[in-house]
C-alpha cells in the first residue's frame, strides 16, 4: 500500500522510509504506479497514487528499495483536439529517471493513437515493451565529484562523439571501446593533452529513443538528438562491466578527465524530445500531460509547434517543464562532474509563439540566478528553424555561442576565392577579432564568440578539401538532406585522389585553416577527427551513420612519419603558440587607434603601410601586427589566401619566423631569424615575433 508521502522532489526518492514517487500531472484525473520485476518485462502491481497537490501526484512505497522498475499509467480524458492525450494502455516513464530500462523499437504498440484512427486512442497494452525507469540511490549519498575550471583565454573546445571517438582505437582495451570508461583511458587522454586541448564537448549523453523512420531502415539516430530521458546517461555508451551502472561509469570518466585538468562539457537537447509530432509514440510527457510539456498550434491543439524540425517543441514558459529542465542541469552539473552545457537550438529556449525569442525568458532568468549554473561553461547553439530563428550574438552575458558566420567566412576566404562564395578581407578580418559586431555588448568578451570550421553537422576538415557535393546516400533521403550550401573545394578531385598535387593542396589548406582557427580572437573548437585527417566519404549529415563513416580510424597515429601524426603534431604546436601569444587569445576587443600607447592591433598591406579602406575590398593578403608594450613581445601574423606568393615588407624589429602553414617553409619548433621581409607562399599563414 501506499502512504501520501510528499509532493517533493520529483521522480523516485529511496529512503529509510521507503520511496517516494512524485509525478507532475496537473490535469491528470489519476495516476497509476506500475511495479515490474527485474526485467521490466512482467508487471506485478499497480497502484494508485493516493495524493495530488498543486498538480503533483505523489505516494511513498514502504517496501520499495532501490532497483525497484516501475513506469505510470496516467489516466484522463483522449482530446487531442483540446490538447489531452491521455491513455492508460500505455505505460509511460518517469521524466525524472535516472536508469532507463528497455528500448524503444519503433512498433505502433507505443503509440497513443490507434493507428488505423488517429482520432481514437488505441486499446493495446504496451507495458511489457514499455521504457519504464529504475529506483537508483539517493544521489545525495553520492561524492559530490571534482570539476575543473578553465580560464576564457585558454579555453579549447573539442567537440567528441563517445562511441566514435575510442570505438577504434587500438591503445583502449577492446571491452571498453566506444565507452564512458574507454574515454576515461590514458592513450585517449594523453592525445587529447598533446593536442593541446582543455575542455571535451561531448555529443548527446543524455538517454535517447532513435526515429521510427531510422529504424525501419535499420539505422540509428547515432548522434543522439532525440532524448527521452534527461537524467538517464545512454545506456549505449555504457561498458556494463560488473559492479559498474551507465550513471557511475559516466562519472569516473568525468573524475579522469578532471584529473587531467580538462573540463568537461556535455551537448544537451531541451528543445524537443523523442515523441516527434501528432503521428509520433507516446512514450512519457505526451501521456502524462500532453498540454503541459508542449508547444501546441493555437489554433489546432492536436498538432504541436515545430520550431526544431522534430516535430515537437517543450514548452519552457510553463513553470513545471521549467523546474524539469533546471532540475535535470543541476543533476548533470552537481551528480554528474559536468562543467558545463552546450544547448542544442537554444532559440527555443526562450520562444513562445505570440512573443517569439526572448533573451530575457523565464530559462535564462532562472540560469543566471542560480548559485550553480549561472557557474558553468554555457554554449548556445544560437539558431533554430522558428519565425526569427537566427539569434547569433542576441544571447545574455556570460554565455557562449556557436558563430556560424565564422566558419562560413574563413571557408569563403581560403576555399573560394574566385569563385562564389567567397569572402574578403575585411569579412577575414572582423571575423579573425571575434566578431565584434554580434558580441561587443552589453559587457560581452570575445570569448563569446565560438570559433569554428567545422563540427558534427557538415563535412570533416579533410572532406571540406576533398568534396564539392554532398555524398549523403547512405542516410536513406536520396541525398536530399544535410547542407547544400558547403563552401568546400575538392582541389581538383572529388573524394580520394593519389594525384599528389591534389594531395599537397588538400594538405596545405587544411593547415592554413587549423592555423586560423587557433589564431584568432575568440574560443575556438575543434572537430574531433580532423587533427588525424577523418573523412566521412563526403557524408555532411552522418547522423544516422553508426560505423566506420564516423568512427575515427587511429591505424597510424602512432608512426610519426605519417599525415595523421604530422597533423596532430602540427594542431599541439599551434595550441601551444596560442598559450604563449597572449594577444592572440586577448578577453578585450582591440582598439581600432593605436595611437593612445596601449598595446593594440594594426592591420598592414603587403608593402607594410597600414591598410585604406579602399584595401579591404580588394586583394587576398594582410599582416596583423598586434603592437604590445616595448617590454613585452609584438607578434605578426602574415596572411595570403590567394594563388601566389606574397612578399610582405615588416614594421620595423627583430623579427623571428615561429610557425607557416607552409610544409616547405616550416621549420618546427626552431625560430628562422627574418629580416625586413618575409615570404608567404599561396594559400598560407605565417607567424612572427620579435
Amino acid at each position: 500500500m501506499l502512504s501520501p508521502g510528499t509532493p517533493f522532489p520529483l521522480g523516485a526518492t529511496p529512503s529509510s522510509q521507503g520511496v517516494n514517487f512524485a509525478l507532475a500531472a496537473p490535469t491528470a484525473e489519476s495516476v497509476e504506479l506500475c511495479l515490474f520485476d527485474s526485467t521490466g518485462k512482467n508487471e506485478q502491481q499497480r497502484l494508485r497514487l493516493p495524493a495530488c497537490t498543486d498538480g503533483v501526484w505523489h505516494g511513498l512505497l514502504p517496501s520499495g528499495r532501490e532497483g525497484l522498475v516501475y513506469g505510470y499509467r496516467v489516466h484522463g480524458p483522449w482530446a487531442p483536439c483540446e490538447g489531452q492525450r491521455f491513455n492508460p494502455a500505455k505505460l509511460l516513464l518517469d521524466p525524472y529517471a535516472r536508469e532507463i530500462v528497455g528500448r524503444y523499437d519503433g512498433g505502433d504498440l507505443f503509440l497513443g493513437h490507434d493507428p488505423a484512427n488517429p482520432d481514437r486512442p488505441d486499446q493495446r497494452d504496451n507495458g511489457a515493451v514499455a521504457l519504464k525507469a529504475r529506483v537508483t540511490a539517493n544521489a545525495n549519498a553520492a561524492a559530490s565529484p571534482g570539476h575543473a575550471r578553465i580560464a576564457p583565454s585558454d579555453r579549447v573546445l573539442y567537440e567528441l562523439h563517445v562511441r566514435g571517438q575510442t570505438h577504434l582505437h587500438p591503445g583502449v582495451p577492446a571491452a571498453l571501446r566506444g565507452t564512458y570508461a574507454g574515454l576515461a583511458e590514458p592513450a585517449m587522454l594523453d592525445h587529447l593533452q598533446r593536442l593541446g586541448v582543455t575542455t571535451l564537448s561531448l555529443m548527446p549523453v543524455q538517454h535517447r529513443a532513435d526515429e521510427q523512420r531510422l529504424l525501419a531502415m535499420g539505422l540509428a539516430n547515432y548522434w543522439g538528438y532525440n532524448t527521452i530521458g534527461w537524467f538517464a546517461p545512454e545506456a549505449r555508451y555504457w561498458s556494463g562491466r560488473p559492479g559498474t551502472t551507465p550513471a557511475s561509469e559516466f562519472r569516473a570518466m568525468a573524475d579522469a578527465v578532471h584529473a587531467r585538468g580538462m573540463e568537461l562539457v556535455i551537448d544537451v537537447v531541451y528543445n524537443h524530445s523523442a515523441e516527434s509530432d501528432e503521428a509520433g509514440p507516446t512514450l512519457s510527457m505526451r501521456g502524462i500531460d500532453n498540454a503541459l510539456y508542449y508547444h501546441l498550434c493555437e489554433d489546432d491543439r492536436a498538432l504541436y509547434e515545430n520550431w526544431t524540425g522534430t516535430g515537437n517543441c517543450l514548452n519552457l514558459g510553463e513553470p513545471r517543464v521549467l523546474q524539469l529542465v533546471m532540475d535535470s542541469l543541476r543533476f548533470w552539473a552537481c551528480e554528474m562532474g559536468v562543467d558545463g552545457f552546450r544547448f542544442d537550438l537554444a532559440p527555443v529556449l526562450g520562444r513562445d509563439a505570440k512573443t517569439g525569442f526572448d533573451p530575457r525568458a523565464p530559462f535564462f532568468a532562472a540560469i543566471a540566478q542560480d548559485p550553480v549554473l549561472s557557474r558553468t561553461l554555457l554554449i548556445a547553439e544560437p539558431w533554430d528553424i522558428g519565425p526569427g530563428g537566427y539569434r547569433l550574438g542576441e544571447f545574455p552575458p556570460g554565455w557562449l555561442e556557436w558563430n556560424d558566420r565564422y566558419r562560413d567566412t574563413q571557408r569563403g576566404f581560403w576555399l573560394r576565392q574566385g569563385r562564389d562564395g567567397a569572402a574578403g578581407l575585411g569579412d577575414f578580418a572582423h571575423r579573425f577579432t571575434a566578431s565584434s559586431t554580434q558580441f561587443a555588448h552589453h559587457g560581452r568578451a570575445p570569448m563569446a564568440s565560438v570559433n569554428f570550421i567545422t563540427a558534427h553537422d557538415g563535412f570533416t576538415l579533410r572532406d571540406l578539401v576533398s568534396y564539392e557535393e554532398r555524398h549523403n546516400l547512405a542516410n536513406g533521403e536520396n541525398n536530399r538532406d544535410g547542407h547544400a550550401h558547403n563552401l568546400s573545394n575538392n582541389c581538383g578531385a572529388e573524394g580520394p585522389s593519389d594525384d599528389a598535387a591534389v594531395l599537397a593542396k588538400r594538405n596545405r589548406l587544411q593547415r592554413a585553416l587549423l592555423a586560423v582557427l587557433l589564431l584568432s580572437q575568440g574560443t575556438p573548437m575543434l572537430l574531433a577527427g580532423d587533427e588525424l585527417g577523418h573523412s566521412q566519404q563526403g557524408n555532411n549529415n552522418a547522423y544516422c551513420q553508426d560505423n566506420e563513416t564516423t568512427w575515427l580510424a587511429w591505424i597510424g597515429a602512432s608512426d610519426p612519419t605519417s599525415n595523421m601524426a604530422r597533423t596532430s603534431d602540427f594542431v599541439a604546436r599551434l595550441t601551444a603558440l596560442r598559450r604563449e601569444a597572449a594577444p592572440l587569445r586577448s578577453t578585450r576587443w582591440w582598439p581600432a587607434d593605436p595611437s593612445g600607447g596601449a598595446p593594440s592591433i594594426r592591420w598592414l598591406r603587403p608593402d607594410g603601410q597600414p591598410m585604406t579602406p579602399d584595401d579591404w575590398h580588394a586583394g587576398t593578403a594582410l599582416a596583423i601586427h598586434f603592437c604590445e608594450s616595448a617590454d613585452a613581445s609584438s607578434w605578426l601574423v602574415l596572411v595570403n589566401s590567394g594563388a601566389e606568393t606574397v612578399n610582405f615588407t615588416l614594421p620595423p624589429g627583430a623579427w623571428r619566423s615561429c610557425l607557416s602553414t607552409d610544409p616547405a617553409q616550416d621549420h618546427g619548433a626552431s625560430p628562422q631569424a627574418l629580416g625586413d621581409a618575409a615570404e608567404v607562399p599561396f594559400s598560407s599563414i605565417r607567424v612572427a615575433r620579435t
